[in-house]
């Protein structure tokens, strides 16, 4: 595994809220050990941020595109993003308050 840690934002459509996706994303991310967040957006997407290295980070990105069980994932848009320091630990299910 390479040590250069980086961070990644993606953005998925599709079925994705109400079917258990981010507690998916998260369990995901915990098992490839990254560091970040998932939550979801008022459009219907799922936001996930994740930091890690480029070989955990692809295999997220596949993971997210597959989804679990009862979602229909239809776009995964993966973006470079600047590292946020707070989420550089351990990975969240943010909720909206």
């Amino acid at each position: 595994m390479s040590t250069s840690r980086q961070p990644r934002r993606y953005f998925i459509s599709g079925i994705v809220q109400g079917v258990g996706y981010r507690y998916y994303a998260q369990r995901a991310a915990q098992k490839l050990e990254l560091a970040g967040y998932v939550r979801n957006l008022e459009d219907g997407r799922v936001e996930a941020y994740a930091v890690g290295a480029p070989e955990q980070l692809a295999a997220f990105s596949a993971a997210l595109k597959k989804g679990p069980l009862g979602s229909q994932v239809t776009t995964v848009i993966e973006e470079h993003a600047s590292p946020e320091m707070r989420y550089d630990k351990t990975f969240s299910i943010l909720t909206n308050s």
